[in-house]
């Protein structure tokens, strides 16, 4: 698993690291039922602390992208539950949207752009 973290960048590390995992998972490079490395052997790898670590995998089970098993340790675990996931979503596009508005971002803009991301992710043809 590769992981960027950027040192000079105003998002916490911990953070950093969460949307890493995600972005992993969006585009697969993570799946269902992958182990994600220790706190230890992660925060060793990366060059930050086991705390920093250890806070971006509990977000992560937070978030229902991860449960944590006492032998494999965090394993990659999907939050079936669809419903909340659409409200969350929509929760963050307004405050995006918003941003972009004020920014005279058009409609069909933004469009281009989800299109675009969306694309990234295997989820158009």
């Amino acid at each position: 698993m590769i992981i960027e973290i950027d040192f000079n960048s105003e998002e916490a590390l911990y953070l950093q690291l969460r949307n890493q995992i995600i972005l992993g998972i969006a585009t697969a490079r993570i799946r269902e039922g992958d182990e994600l490395p220790s706190v230890r052997q992660l925060a060793e790898d990366i060059g930050i602390n086991m705390h920093t670590v250890n806070k971006a995998y509990t977000v992560l089970k937070q978030e229902g992208f991860v449960k944590v098993d006492r032998r494999r340790g965090a394993v990659i675990s999907i939050d079936a539950d669809h419903i909340e996931a659409i409200e969350e979503l929509r929760g963050n596009l307004k405050v995006l949207l918003a941003k972009g508005i004020c920014k005279n971002i058009s409609r069909e803009e933004v469009h281009a752009l989800i299109d675009e991301i969306y694309k990234d992710y295997g989820g158009l043809d």
